[in-house]
């Protein structure tokens, strides 16, 4: 593309974002036409979350309805907010009633938690929402810009001591702290005119526009109300807000414009950090009969910047000395520039902080009722970040770290996450000789990563009985547990109410530092044609993270012994995952097509209820009880030739079909009962013990289907053997099935192998 098309879509994308400026009068008509471009702030962050839309995920097992715009969609997720989706939720329920006036109109919203739980991300992407629901037909936003050179006679600008021959253009000033429009008329009037948009607003939340025009505009209009006024103007209003003299513009919400965020870093006296400070110099050329000048005001404070939309203060501790002179805002909604100067601001404050905050507002919690920060810990409504419980969750987080991917993960099936979970990564790296290298995370090495820090973070006082914190993460991940064929969901585990769940743990920022140092360090790993030592496996992540713990100042020793003991339990699941990997490898050609499943599922249901069943030229057939024996001996391995007389099936067998077989049938076609239910239309892999004998296999198998198979051969497979035979079509296999690379396949099948052959015999 031309680079003249790039600046044309660029001009297109700035014509859709602003408007030319209007009357008054027409925006009144405008926001008449759109409500919602009218709304106070909390009501517009509420419809800014809203507008993004829900999807349904998974945490800590359950189903949860999540809002996209947590998502940073507009950003393709670059600073999505990952996990955490109950606690935002509450947030936008407390946003609900803030904004409907309702209750906690009065609280500051606080969010909490531990380094590197997402609440930078929070800021960036409440930042990032914002901005492009504004440049949204529904979202925009607009505020007021005066112009008092066009009054006749002798004229006092707004140009800060400009040039008064400047061009008309060049003497409107827009309101510095994005003072609504509606504002501009006088209480009586503006209550009105609410009263008819609201009673047209199809909404729960009414829109509530309480404020006075800020003092930068108020000094405009009492300039021009004055001149007119000696004139003897009779439609006094009509006058001072004539297009002249004012206009509605919409602005973009960003940064300084509708959002104020106040930083760790920023310093200064209180109130120049809330509201902005005065500008000595332009108040001896601004003359405001005998008083301060708004005009010569900053307006660079949290509030002003805020005013309108959003304010944050980010890291609060930093900035606690501010809490308290923040008490009265949500109340009063008013702050001063001066002792004579007030103004009135509409910004939805929240503050940010990690756990010593908590620290500071309880050092006088001993002293009960005379506690002097107990006005302001009631205030605060707190709503606390945790570490990330859910595995995918957590392996998208470190993928992330390691590569500046930002798409978030969606899936209509946790089997779309689990590929996603285990998929590997390659990254390139410039080596000690100043050369590029590509270092490649094996299979399940971010997914080992991964669940060793969920299980860190995991409680273990409140575990069912038979249940491991292995156990406990993929409940909280999947929302059910496979034992076997049998399928147990969530609410079939009391895990207490998970108190301790996410306080603490491995952050993912050890992680990633873990990680990216393997990425630089050379392995003592050699093959004759194949880049082995560019390839880290999964224990080599689990061994260098549980060691590296020993120098971690981020750790307590109580952590660095608890979590040292929660590594073992990781490695052996993951070796369960590799070797699944090698077996399915192997068994791929041996694997039973769905066409003789669905044959046998045709035949034990036709067996038990009696239905009638057709052969491929239409004749009806009685169910064959050799084709279901077979099946159940052979591919199942579930019973031996004792469990028949003949070709009828003893009572286990009868069992088997009715619990395992029929069961799963009934329950598919109870969830299809608005359809025509027929036995051909069932989905196999919603049947357990179906799905296992797809995708599944074990050494048994293996044994049966290739007897001169050795796995103590594996490493160098001599000549002509079927184990080279094995050997070759498996790494081919893992890497067209599962995306190894063949030197990651050649490690991983050497790893399981070698413990295969341990117990071969």
């Amino acid at each position: 593309m031309a680079g003249t098309e790039y600046v044309r879509d660029a001009d297109r994308q700035l014509e859709e974002t602003y408007e030319e400026p209007m009357s008054l009068a027409t925006y009144v008509d405008r926001i008449f036409e759109n409500p919602t471009t009218a709304s106070h702030a909390s009501k517009y962050l509420l419809e800014a979350i809203e507008a993004a839309g829900t999807r349904t995920v998974v945490e800590e097992g359950e189903e949860k309805r999540r809002y996209r715009f947590f998502d940073d969609p507009h950003n393709d997720g670059e600073h999505a907010i990952l996990g955490n989706t109950e606690v935002l939720n509450g947030f936008v329920d407390d946003l609900r009633s803030i904004a409907a006036g309702r209750a906690k109109d009065e609280k500051i919203v606080w969010f909490e938690g531990p380094t590197a739980t997402g609440k930078s991300e929070l800021k960036r992407c409440l930042v990032n929402g914002l901005r492009e629901y504004s440049k949204t037909p529904e979202g925009r936003r607009y505020t007021v810009e005066w112009n008092v050179q066009t009054v006749s006679g002798e004229s006092r600008g707004l140009s800060y001591g400009g040039d008064p021959t400047a061009t008309d253009e060049d003497n409107w000033y827009e309101s510095p702290v994005q003072a609504h429009p509606l504002s501009v008329f006088p209480e009586e009037v503006r209550e009105k005119i609410l009263a008819d948009l609201n009673g047209k607003l199809e909404d729960h939340v009414p829109i509530s526009v309480d404020s006075r025009l800020d003092p930068f505009s108020r000094e405009a209009y009492e300039y021009l109300e004055e001149r007119y006024r000696r004139e003897g103007e009779e439609a006094l209003f009509s006058a001072i807000t004539d297009e002249d003299h004012l206009r509605v513009k919409n602005y973009v919400v960003d940064v300084g414009q509708g959002v104020g965020v106040l930083h760790s870093e920023d310093d200064g006296p209180p109130k120049e950090r809330l509201v902005g400070s005065w500008m000595h110099g332009m108040l001896q050329e601004l003359d405001s009969r005998g008083r301060k000048n708004p005009q010569a005001f900053s307006y660079d404070g949290v509030l002003s910047q805020g005013n309108g939309v959003l304010t944050i203060v980010e890291d609060a501790a930093q900035h606690a000395d501010l809490l308290q002179k923040l008490l009265n805002v949500p109340d009063e909604q008013s702050v001063k520039l001066d002792k004579g100067i007030g103004m009135d601001v509409d910004t939805q404050m929240l503050i940010i902080s990690n756990p010593d905050l908590e620290a500071q507002l309880n050092q006088h919690a001993d002293r009960n009722g005379t506690d002097p920060l107990k006005a302001l810990k009631r205030r605060l409504d707190k709503h606390e970040f945790g570490y990330l419980t859910n595995l995918s969750l957590e392996t998208e987080l470190i993928r992330r770290e390691l590569t500046g991917e930002t798409t978030v993960w969606e899936a209509d099936r946790y089997e779309e996450l689990e590929g996603k979970i285990r998929e590997s990564v390659t990254v390139t790296v410039k080596d000690a000789a100043g050369e590029l290298r590509d270092r490649e995370f094996a299979p399940h090495a971010l997914e080992a990563a991964a669940l060793y820090a969920v299980v860190t973070r995991l409680g273990d006082e409140d575990l069912p009985s038979g249940l491991d914190l292995i156990d406990k993460a993929l409940i909280f991940d999947q929302g059910y547990l496979q034992e076997g064929d049998s399928r147990r969901g969530r609410d079939e585990f009391d895990f207490g109410n998970g108190a301790h769940d996410g306080e603490h743990g491995v952050p993912v920022t050890y992680t990633r530092d873990t990680l990216a140092e393997l990425l630089q360090e050379d392995r003592e790993r050699h093959h004759a044609e194949l880049p082995v030592e560019d390839v880290i496996m999964p224990r080599d992540v689990l061994n260098e993270m549980a060691d590296g713990m020993v120098d971690a100042p981020v750790f307590s020793p109580g952590e660095r012994s608890e979590f040292e003991n929660r590594v073992v339990p990781v490695k052996n699941h993951v070796f369960d995952r590799q070797e699944a990997d090698v077996i399915e490898a192997i068994m791929h050609e041996k694997r039973v097509d769905e066409e003789t499943v669905g044959e046998y599922v045709e035949h034990v249901y036709a067996w038990e209820t009696g239905e009638p069943l057709y052969n491929a030229r239409g004749e009806e057939v009685e169910p064959d009880p050799l084709k279901m024996k077979l099946f159940e001996v052979e591919h199942l391995g579930r019973f031996t030739e004792k469990a028949y007389q003949g070709d009828l099936p003893h009572e286990s067998v009868r069992k088997f079909r009715r619990e395992k077989v029929i069961t799963a049938l009934n329950r598919y076609a109870w969830e299809q009962r608005d359809e025509d239910f027929a036995v051909e239309d069932v989905e196999l892999t919603a049947i357990p013990v179906i799905k296992s004998v797809l995708e599944s296999h074990d050494w048994d198998d293996v044994r049966r289907t290739f007897e001169d198979f050795d796995p103590r051969q594996w490493d160098d497979p001599p000549s002509g053997t079927e184990t080279e035979a094995v050997k070759a079509d498996t790494i081919e296999a893992m890497v067209d099935l599962f995306e190894y690379s063949p030197a990651s396949a050649e490690l991983t099948s050497r790893h399981v192998m070698g413990q295969v052959s341990y117990r071969w015999d």
